[in-house]
């Protein structure tokens, strides 16, 4: 999708707004000599920015509005390297709240619904951003934050929540906790906004049909906003994401040229109207793609796929590429297994060595069905893991993001 006129009139005023702050790109910009764009050619022709430019200006170099109309600030959720410090002025809070409501609006969530929120307050985007745009949309908030099980289902039956927000981890950990506590028929939940870690179909099937609720997929980063730059419509798998403040691009990651809509691609954002930290071309390591066409939901709002992975997800290992998505893709062609895994990487005896651990359903031939994974492993990657089955719920559960690869050959 080309860069509309309007568009380019917003990113012009985002680039004059970055010259006079002199940010790490108002800098790059002046280098290059660019003082504005006519084209969605010359648009192209912009500079990225990256994680390690965010991670330089760190604490407070991407401020871009003068410090007296910085309201708040948040900082990604990275475990490693210089946190990213992102302000925000109260113009972009607002304009976040009305991303957000947009998306439970397009969930078909309304102002009756009562909005249980799990993920972490503070300094993380999550939290405070699923409350912001519940509470734009007038509906309850019941602010839970993390943790605390007991307290998390005794609140979604007292109060009858009707919406879950969380991360996948935690929605199947709740799923479980209440198939196995037998209180089913006193939750009412009837759908699930869901957010901040990539999940395959099986693990959605299972959240689906355990707690019996329509799930939706969100989308966003700390960088951007945070959660609700975009969502899925009832029915489809694509999200909408709001092109009057973001442009998207995708991108091949290793030429940096644009892809054709439909080609999968790392995604890239420009924050149309951001006024505490504009970003232009930022590269988010996301996997997707622009889905082509109209929506037969009738909303005019372009759409990407759901996220594919990442360009920094990949294991190098016997000097194989491997993805997690490639392993979740052959464990969801076994029914005899749940959703979850853990693949594991050591270095013995001179060579790296992957261990995938899988839960099994029910009563199987262990041995049997770890050689069939095996061998279904080996023909998607190219070499033959060690398979470990285990009962199910043994593998850990997390009411954050799950760590699925545990690399032990740098510990």
């Amino acid at each position: 999708m080309k860069i509309s006129e309007k568009q380019i009139e917003l990113v012009n005023s985002r680039i004059q707004a970055l010259e006079k702050a002199g940010s790490f790109y108002g800098k790059k910009l002046k280098e290059a000599g660019i003082t504005e764009i006519h084209t969605a050619e010359d648009f192209e022709k912009l500079p990225f920015s990256e994680k390690s430019d965010l991670r330089d200006a760190y604490p407070l170099g991407l401020m871009t509005a003068p410090e007296e109309e910085i309201v708040r600030i948040h900082s990604s959720s990275g475990t490693t390297g210089t946190p990213v410090i992102i302000p925000y002025t109260a113009k972009d809070v607002d304009d976040w709240a009305i991303m957000f409501k947009r998306c439970y609006e397009t969930a078909g969530i309304t102002n009756m619904d009562r909005i249980q929120i799990t993920p972490g307050y503070g300094l993380w985007t999550a939290g405070i951003g699923f409350q912001n745009g519940a509470e734009k949309l007038g509906a309850m908030v019941i602010p839970m934050g993390p943790g605390n099980t007991d307290k998390q289902l005794q609140m979604m039956q007292d109060m009858k929540s009707t919406v879950l927000c969380s991360t996948s981890s935690y929605a199947l950990l709740l799923a479980e906790e209440i198939e196995k506590r037998g209180i089913k028929d006193k939750i009412h939940l009837k759908k699930g906004v869901i957010g901040s870690e990539r999940w395959s179909d099986k693990m959605r099937e299972r959240i689906h049909n355990e707690l019996g609720i329509e799930l939706f997929d969100i989308y966003g980063l700390t960088e951007i906003y945070g959660p609700g730059i975009g969502i899925n419509c009832p029915g489809e798998t694509a999200m909408h994401y709001w092109d009057d403040f973001l442009y998207l691009e995708i991108i091949d990651p290793a030429t940096g040229k644009n892809v054709p809509d439909g080609e999968v691609g790392e995604i890239v954002i420009t924050t149309l109207v951001k006024e505490g930290a504009p970003l232009i071309r930022y590269r988010t390591h996301d996997l997707s793609r622009i889905v082509p066409g109209k929506c037969k939901c009738g909303r005019c709002y372009p759409r990407i796929d759901v996220i594919m992975g990442r360009t920094d997800d990949m294991m190098k290992i016997k000097g194989v590429n491997v993805f997690p998505s490639q392993i979740e893709e052959v464990i969801g062609s076994f029914d005899e297994i749940s959703s979850e895994y853990q693949i594991r990487i050591s270095h013995l005896d001179g060579k790296d060595t992957m261990r995938i651990y899988v839960e099994a359903t029910g009563d199987h031939d262990w041995a049997s069905l770890s050689r069939r994974i095996a061998e279904k492993v080996k023909s998607r990657i190219g070499f033959t893991p060690i398979v470990k089955i285990v009962e199910i719920g043994v593998l850990p559960r997390s009411m954050k993001k799950t760590a699925r690869v545990i690399d032990e050959r740098y510990d």
